[in-house]
């Protein structure tokens, strides 16, 4: 029996994967700020026979202290975890700042990402009497976008304050950034076994058109439902990277395809800079 960490698990792909990990025996901790969504996640469990092994954590992962409150919780009651999976995201057509100040896709799709797996980096490694036996293959699978839309990020203006905000320029910008992060992960934990895999899963029908004003949303709508995958669909080839993830400390996917990690997207001198200027945002938060 394995257990995963699912940040946006009551929801779309990241509840997609969670009842298809309790489905075969795992456990699974399901994070998410809304309670009915939670509920309902905690249900489904229950029809899989696996209420036990199911547990929903409520949690706003727009603010450095509710990032932080999930990683104080989970270290202080799981003895090991074989997987976090990053799937949280939203989609915002209009600038929105944060509690702490900070335009919400950057600090939602990109910093908690940030602040938790490096926070559970240690957990992912671990071994107690609890677990004796550590995790077989420690993933870290961060649900983004390599390989898909081009964008860039703004070093000097990440909370889009001078550049002009559109929804599609934040979520490129997060996705380059959980990019670099990808790249920059097994450089700051070296002696870790964990492996870091980066996933584009293209088009699913999810609920993240829901933000949308109309007529976007109606458009979105109806070229879901002609091309998009199912989750039960998108999320076959995720679980096959979760389970069996590749021996190369990280990789990068646009569904079964391997994306070379060369170019900008991934280039070490900027995932230096990312990092420098993360640690700089959550100091500054901190204090």
């Amino acid at each position: 029996m394995r257990t995963y960490l699912i940040t946006g698990g009551t929801d779309g792909m990241g509840r997609g994967l969670g009842l298809h990990f309790l489905g075969r025996g795992d456990r699974v901790v399901a994070v998410a700020s809304g309670e009915a969504k939670g509920r309902a996640f905690l249900e489904a469990a229950g029809r899989l026979g696996a209420a036990d092994r199911a547990r929903f954590l409520r949690a706003d992962l727009s603010t450095v202290a509710g990032m932080n409150a999930v990683v104080a919780e989970v270290a202080a009651a799981e003895a090991r975890l074989d997987g976090v999976v990053f799937a949280t995201q939203r989609f915002q057509e209009r600038r929105t700042l944060t509690a702490d100040g900070l335009e919400y896709t950057f600090a939602l799709s990109y910093l908690s990402r940030f602040v938790i797996g490096h926070g559970l980096a240690g957990l992912l490694d671990s071994t107690s009497k609890a677990a004796p036996a550590a995790a077989p293959a420690p993933v870290v699978f961060n649900l983004a976008a390599p390989g898909g839309f081009a964008g860039r990020i703004f070093w000097d203006d990440v909370r889009f304050e001078r550049e002009p905000y559109k929804g599609m320029k934040a979520a490129t910008q997060a996705s380059r950034a959980n990019d670099l992060l990808a790249v920059d992960f097994p450089r700051r934990h070296p002696d870790s076994r964990t492996t870091y895999v980066v996933y584009n899963p293209l088009f699913v029908k999810t609920a993240m058109a829901e933000p949308l004003k109309q007529p976007k949303k109606a458009v979105t709508g109806v070229l879901a439902a002609l091309f998009a995958q199912r989750v039960e669909q998108a999320i076959v080839p995720m679980a096959r990277l979760v389970d069996d993830p590749p021996a190369e400390r990280v990789s990068a996917w646009r569904r079964t395809t391997r994306l070379p990690l060369t170019g900008a997207d991934f280039d070490p001198e900027a995932a230096d800079r990312l990092h420098a200027l993360t640690e700089d945002l959550v100091a500054r938060i901190g204090a």
